[in-house]
């Protein structure tokens, strides 16, 4: 049966990218962990992070660490008991705490663990520093993959989540533009970020999620919002097994009937990796790629987007997804050979940048989803009026302090420049690598430091566990290749196996290697002989050398040492042998004293 069109367009790569990327990353993230067993694991983005570096992308985009989130930033939208209380608590006092965890649903899915509030502001502070450089215009992608924790509420956690990142990134994009569109790819319902703009109509949410008997049990159809926020809030309800071609036949007409209605100025976007297939917690069957089209596709509608982390709990999953995203968002196609990282052993046994879907059953008629879409697209007709805001003093926010701190840290830079000094980690951090570019050789050292392993990917396909079989290992070994009787010596070597396809450079070496292998009888040689020859030219060399030193000296040798070593040593008016005389030629111990004698 012929197949139809690709249900997932590729991702334009073509090797340019005109959008400029803000990558936000803290290397202490990756030192923090729930609980022995639990799913969450913040090392996933340790692994993301190695990868992306790995592949070269961080060339492509200026990277940051954040500014932690401060117990203020924080409380513009949680409650300060709230926050206290996550700042205070800490797995030696938490039983003087055992009110206070009931209240605020700290316990089991959301446990008390070392560093809890540093980890809370690490994901606060890029969301916020993302959505401030996206104001002030400096990028027009920035991302977070610490960041999207949509389950946590304004005094309570949820969901393995404590503090709400988008909400806060949200509320900073606020300050500067009229409209916000949260787009959430998570299979859990982005229920935090709903209820924080249940009631406005300057923050429109659409969440695509499983629905039914499935955590958080809320962001049902009808849930659409009230109040000002009536038709602001879109659900999308989804049952187990949604495929690519599903998945996309519903995300791209909602999203750009949104896109139309509402005409958003920023866009946020939930890159939950717990949809795709094979995670430990989610239940969709969605490729990488599945996964990936949607931030291709919101990208594509050119507003200023920060694209955030979120679920996720099958660790090499997690990072392949979002080490392929982020090429997506810089422009650079990746894979599906992985480089060589501090994690290579996680991705066996395929070894690849690939998330593959299985076999499940697909539970999403198409009726079931032409229904729910018909619903979804007459509640944004009624949204067709785009709602304006009135303009008023923003005051002073990260934006501003932020843009206070660059200003600072650019002039000492410029203070640098003319002097002879390798560039900072803040400059090289910052410089994005334009197309067909030589990197300079100074950076080589302080890249390595941050991650990036020598060769990485580069190079010709080697075999797993075996040695190189490629055209210069043939031709390093020196052996000659044995020519047959007849025209066999003029054949191709992997012709003379009985090979009778296209020419295929590395079974040709293959081969070539097993015909210089065999001895005169055909049987095969266990030794090599390229090893053979260089040990006895290095006996050669170290006879040479011996003789040159020792000129005048008797040889006086051990007979076990000579008979260990295989040197030979001659009166000093002897000619030094050949290195093929020392092979062929070399008298027995006895005969040599004899001589002396």
């Amino acid at each position: 049966m012929a197949n139809a069109a690709a249900p997932v367009d590729p991702p334009s790569l073509n090797g340019t990218n005109n959008k400029r990327v803000a990558y936000f990353y803290d290397s202490d993230v990756g030192n923090y962990a729930y609980v022995a067993g639990h799913p969450m694991k913040p090392h996933r983005i340790r692994m993301t992070h190695s990868l992306i570096m790995n592949y070269g992308l961080y060339k492509k985009m200026e990277i940051y660490r954040a500014k932690p989130a401060t117990k203020q930033e924080m409380c513009q939208f949680h409650t300060d008991e709230y926050i206290d209380f996550l700042s205070k608590v800490t797995p030696d006092n938490m039983d003087q705490y055992a009110k206070e965890q009931g209240k605020y649903n700290v316990g089991d899915d959301c446990p008390v663990f070392d560093g809890l509030f540093e980890f809370c502001g690490i994901s606060g502070g890029g969301s916020m520093e993302g959505a401030a450089r996206l104001n002030r215009g400096k990028c027009d992608i920035a991302i977070n993959w610490a960041g999207g924790l949509h389950h946590a509420k304004k005094s309570e956690a949820s969901g393995f989540c404590y503090l709400n990142d988008i909400v806060l990134g949200i509320i900073e994009l606020l300050r500067y533009k009229q409209r916000v569109l949260y787009i959430d790819i998570d299979v859990h319902h982005g229920d935090g970020v709903e209820e924080a703009f249940y009631t406005t109509d300057r923050v429109m949410t659409c969440s695509f999620h499983k629905y039914g008997e499935y955590f958080p049990g809320t962001g049902e159809l009808r849930d659409i919002g009230v109040g000002a926020g009536k038709y602001y809030a879109v659900n999308f309800p989804l049952r187990d097994g949604i495929t690519d071609d599903t998945y996309k036949s519903v995300f791209e007409p909602v999203v750009r009937a949104i896109m139309e209605f509402y005409q958003p100025e920023a866009v946020v976007l939930q890159c939950g990796a717990d949809s795709l297939s094979g995670d430990r917690l989610g239940c969709f069957n969605l490729s990488m790629h599945g996964h990936a089209n949607c931030v291709n596709f919101v990208k594509s509608f050119n507003l200023p987007t920060l694209v955030l982390g979120g679920g996720g709990y099958t660790m090499r999953n997690v990072s392949r997804a979002w080490c392929y995203e982020t090429g997506v968002c810089v422009g650079q196609r990746v894979g599906p050979q992985l480089p060589y990282s501090d994690f290579y052993e996680y991705f066996g046994p395929d070894y690849e940048l690939n998330v593959r879907p299985s076999n499940m059953e697909n539970l999403n008629s198409r009726e079931y989803l032409e229904k729910i879409k018909v619903q979804v697209l007459s509640n944004l007709e009624r949204t067709r009026h785009t709602p304006s805001v009135q303009m008023t003093d923003v005051g002073k926010g990260t934006t501003e302090h932020q843009e206070e701190q660059d200003a600072m840290l650019d002039d000492l830079d410029e203070d640098t420049v003319g002097m002879d000094r390798r560039s900072t980690q803040r400059q090289w951090e910052r410089r994005v690598e334009k197309e067909g570019e030589l990197s300079d050789s100074e950076d080589e050292d302080l890249a390595e430091n941050l991650g990036v392993r020598k060769n990485g990917f580069e190079g010709p396909k080697r075999r797993r566990n075996e040695h190189n079989f490629g055209m210069d290992s043939a031709s390093a070994s020196g052996a000659a290749t044995p020519q047959g009787s007849g025209s066999d010596g003029d054949k191709n070597p992997a012709t003379a196996l009985g090979y009778q396809g296209e020419h295929d450079a590395e079974l040709e070496a293959l081969a070539k290697e097993d015909i210089d292998a065999k001895d005169d009888d055909g049987d095969v040689e266990m030794g090599d002989d390229s090893e053979d020859k260089k040990e006895d030219e290095s006996i050669a060399a170290h006879i040479e050398e011996v003789e040159m030193k020792d000129a005048d000296a008797p040889l006086n040798e051990d007979k076990n040492e000579a008979a260990q070593t295989g040197e030979l040593k001659s009166q000093p008016e002897a000619a030094v042998p050949s290195a093929e005389e020392a092979k062929t030629d070399t008298p027995s111990i006895e005969s040599s004293k004899d001589t002396t004698a």
